[in-house]
C-alpha cells in the first residue's frame, strides 16, 4: 500500500486555494470615506474664519491689492503677518526679511477700529524704519441706512 504524498498534499492545496480565496468588501470603507467627506465638508468654513477684527467703516472702499504685505492688528494689539502673530520688537526684522531684494515695498494695514491711536502709530514707526514708504490703511465700506417709503 503506497501512498503518494505529492498528489493528496497537492490537493489539499488546491482545496485551501479556492476556499481562501475571497473578494475584498468595499462596502464598508465605501461609507466609511462618504462619512468623512461629509464631516469635512462641514468643518471646513468654520476653520477659514480667519482673524477677528472689527475695521472702521469709511465712505471710500479700500481693499488691499494683490501686491504687497498685509497686517494685521488687533484690539488688543497683536500683529498678524497672514496667520501667525509677531512680537512687536521682531516686526522690523521680519519686514526687512520680507522685502529684502523687491522693488515694490508696499504694507497695508487692517487694523480693528478699537486699537488706540498710540500702538498704530508704534506700528507705522516700525514699517517706516524698515524703509517702506507706501503705506496703505484698509477699511470696510459704511453701511448706508435703509430708507423706508412712508405710505399714508
Amino acid at each position: 500500500m503506497a501512498i503518494n504524498l505529492s498528489e493528496t498534499s497537492s490537493r489539499k492545496g488546491r482545496s485551501r486555494l479556492s476556499t481562501s480565496m475571497s473578494e475584498i468588501n468595499v462596502t464598508p470603507l465605501v461609507d466609511v470615506m462618504l462619512v468623512l467627506l461629509i464631516i469635512f465638508m462641514v468643518t471646513a468654513p468654520m476653520m477659514q474664519s480667519g482673524i477677528g477684527i472689527n475695521l472702521p467703516q469709511a465712505e471710500t472702499e479700500s481693499a488691499p491689492a494683490e501686491e504687497g504685505l498685509t497686517l494685521t492688528i488687533t484690539a488688543d494689539g497683536y500683529i498678524h503677518i497672514g496667520e501667525s502673530v509677531i512680537n512687536v520688537n521682531l516686526l522690523e526684522r521680519r519686514l526687512l526679511e520680507y522685502f529684502y531684494n523687491k522693488d515694490k515695498k508696499i504694507v497695508y494695514i487692517r487694523a480693528d477700529r478699537n486699537l488706540s491711536y498710540g500702538q498704530l502709530i508704534q506700528v507705522l514707526d516700525i514699517i517706516k524704519k524698515s524703509g517702506i514708504e507706501v503705506v496703505g490703511l484698509v477699511t470696510e465700506p459704511l453701511e448706508k441706512p435703509t430708507t423706508k417709503k412712508r405710505t399714508g
